[in-house]
Formats: C-alpha cells, sequence, structure tokens
C-alpha cells in the first residue's frame, strides 16, 4: 500500500466513516492518477478495476475526500471539476489559457506565504492551492 493511499485510507477512518471496498478503490485509483484527474475519467478508472462501484459512490468519495481536506476540486478553463490530491497541504500550477496545459511546480515560500496571510487577516492557513494563470513557452512564439 502506497503512503498516500494509507494517509487517505486513515484519514477516512479515523473520521468515523467506513473504508469499504469501493472507497479503496476509488482511492487507489486516485493516488495511481498522479492526483490529477476529472471526475468523469475517475469514473472510467474506477469502472475498468471494478465495474460493480457507481458513479456516485466515485462522487460521494470524492465529496469524503474534500471535506477532509486532502482534496481539492479546481476548474482549470476546462468548464469541469478536476480533482487536485493534496499531498503536504499545498499544490501549484502554472495554467496556459491557449491550450490548457498545467505545469506543476511546488516551491511558492509556502511558509512565508501562510505566515503573511495568517498574520494580515489573522487566519490559521491549513492548505492552499495555487493557481497562475498565463501562456506556457510555446503559445508565447
Amino acid at each position: 500500500m502506497s503512503n498516500q493511499v494509507e494517509i487517505l485510507s486513515e484519514a477516512i477512518v479515523e473520521k468515523g466513516y467506513r473504508l469499504t471496498h469501493a472507497r479503496r478503490v476509488v482511492i487507489d485509483c486516485l493516488v495511481q492518477s498522479g492526483g490529477h484527474i476529472s471526475a468523469d475519467d475517475l469514473v472510467a478508472q474506477v469502472h475498468s478495476i471494478a465495474p460493480h462501484v457507481g458513479r456516485m459512490t466515485v462522487f460521494r468519495t470524492l465529496e469524503l475526500l474534500t471535506e477532509l481536506g486532502h482534496v481539492q476540486p479546481t476548474y482549470q478553463g476546462t468548464g469541469a471539476a478536476h480533482y487536485i490530491l493534496m499531498k503536504e497541504g499545498s499544490h501549484h500550477h502554472l495554467i496556459c489559457t491557449r491550450c490548457y496545459q498545467i505545469i506543476d511546480f511546488d516551491d511558492c515560500m509556502e511558509k512565508e506565504l501562510a505566515q503573511m496571510i495568517g498574520e494580515r487577516f489573522n487566519f490559521e492557513v491549513q492548505s492552499h492551492l495555487l493557481e497562475v494563470h498565463g501562456l506556457c513557452e510555446a503559445c508565447q512564439n
């Protein structure tokens, strides 16, 4: 079992929810996807492994993981939500507004940003998702 699968599974159990076989399949597929996936793509991936798992089970599991702070829905100009696995409480994207390429990056001075926001707004930052929209190198030419 991967560390991320363990973290998500334990989070569900710790909050008093049952870790059903169907939820486990959804978690496995989400982690295997790299943590970037639309709900429809996740449903297709889950159905390829476990055809008996219903579409609503996938959506409810995504909703539960969102409530627990481990998944964040984001809308990247495509109209449909993509679900991002929030590893270590933060995630960052550069999103091309022309070709919709998504580039992940990890360095955003996270601690300094969280501290500044916390002090300025008297707010305890628990996680964040940063999206910067612009033109990728290929689309600039």
